[in-house]
């Protein structure tokens, strides 16, 4: 099943076939909100509202793990993930859509980032984060609507809320970034834990910090401003998507996790073993 997490502005879509609203309970706590289970054209969808309706959470604020197994626990096994994401490549201006490929960990460890620990040992391949399938499916999308779209870009993750400083800007772009977010992290990473196939669709609003034209530099009410016109565009580029065929799963994502287990099952606990049973599914 496709699900998606809807970022900034996306708090639900209206083109989705509500058939209910779920409250979904988890054992790392309470996802960002309530969960659409609908239909979209042929295809049956979950979306997930990531800062949960009314925009309550911030970013460092969200309960990642609980948003991606709930997602999990109710049939997900794709998701597409959209966000806003500030540009540090002149090329990728704002208004551009931004595929990762790359991701660039520079938060500062305070958000639970793993669903493994306390007894459950693993360690998931992330060399390859994203799944290519499902990249490949709307980067053809966005060429058919002719919307500028840049793939293979490297995004770094930053701990927010604040917005960055021009050192770390700079620093970013000398590390190979190419854009910057702060709500892909951990969640593609969790999304790979729970055998998902993962991709986000970044809307570029501003050029971050790193230019030397201080009127070029972001500022919060211009990042919401130019936002508000993409989601016109990312709506756009989903109904697109939803009048084709989902893509294949790939076998190396969807198996993930049978390769990464240290910990034998014998010595899992019975509540252990009832939810890593739901993420290997």
């Amino acid at each position: 099943m496709l699900a998606f997490i809807g970022g900034t502005g996306i708090y639900s879509i209206d083109e989705i076939a509500v058939v209910e609203e779920l409250v979904v309970e988890t054992p790392f706590g309470n996802p960002s909100g309530s969960i659409v289970r609908g239909h979209w054209n042929e295809h049956d969808v979950l979306f997930l509202a990531r800062h949960g309706a009314g925009h309550r959470l911030l970013p460092h604020e969200i309960n990642y793990r609980a948003n991606i197994f709930a997602l999990k626990r109710l049939g997900a096994t794709q998701l597409i993930s959209l966000s806003a994401v500030g540009s540090l490549d002149e090329a990728i201006a704002p208004g551009h859509l931004a595929l990762p490929g790359q991701y660039f960990d520079w938060t500062r460890g305070k958000r639970e980032a793993s669903f493994f620990g306390a007894g459950v040992a693993g360690h998931i391949s992330s060399a390859e984060p994203v799944s290519g399938e499902l990249v490949a499916w709307i980067a053809r999308a966005a060429g058919n609507l002719g919307l500028p779209c840049h793939t293979n870009v490297t995004y770094a993750g930053v701990e927010g809320p604040r917005l960055g400083t021009r050192a770390e800007s700079h620093f970013l772009r000398q590390a190979g970034c190419q854009i910057v977010g702060m709500t892909n992290v951990p969640e593609a990473f969790l999304a790979r834990e729970a055998q998902i196939c993962y991709a986000s669709i970044g809307m570029v609003t501003d050029y971050d910090c790193w230019m030397d034209n201080p009127e070029m530099h972001v500022k919060a009410t211009e990042i919401f401003a130019l936002y508000g016109q993409s989601i016109g565009k990312a709506i756009n580029l989903l109904q697109h998507l939803m009048r084709t065929p989902r893509p294949v799963e790939e076998v190396e994502i969807r198996q993930a996790l049978a390769v990464s287990i240290l910990t034998p099952d014998s010595a899992l606990t019975e509540q252990q073993r009832l939810w890593l049973e739901i993420l290997r599914r």
